[in-house]
């Protein structure tokens, strides 16, 4: 049982991601359209990075496959995402949004740490100990 604890962890944190990036494929259009109203520069392009990375992120945490990488994936989208669109400015709604971004950043490193668990693709991490 101790086992499926990091498998049901990684699901459960990917299950965020994957949702977000089929949303923005669902609505490419009206999501470009947004981030242009946001000034950002060539949307398209860059919704495009973003959906690459938020579908092979979650996927490698699900699968547990490179997993390490693919919280490194979301970490980078996290990071312009959390500053350009929930940058915490006295609005409690978007600071609620920015801690939220922040606790899945740690989230993320301690998978980036500790690896993704027995129950994955790649296995156990190596032990530390020498």
């Amino acid at each position: 049982m101790q086992a499926l604890l990091p498998l049901t962890g990684r699901i459960l944190l990917a299950a965020i991601f994957l949702w977000s990036g089929i949303k923005d494929i669902r609505t490419f259009e009206g999501t470009a359209a947004m981030m242009g109203d946001q000034g950002i520069f060539l949307p398209q392009v860059l919704l495009v990075g973003a959906i690459a990375c938020l579908m092979l992120g979650s996927l490698a945490l699900i699968l547990g496959l490179k997993a390490r990488w693919g919280a490194l994936l979301l970490i980078v989208f996290l990071i312009p995402t959390t500053i350009v669109f929930h940058p915490p400015n006295g609005n409690e709604e978007e600071f609620i949004q920015f801690m939220k971004n922040l606790a899945l950043i740690g989230a993320l490193l301690l998978i980036v740490s500790a690896g993704p668990g027995p129950v994955s693709f790649d296995g156990p991490a190596p032990s530390m100990k020498k």
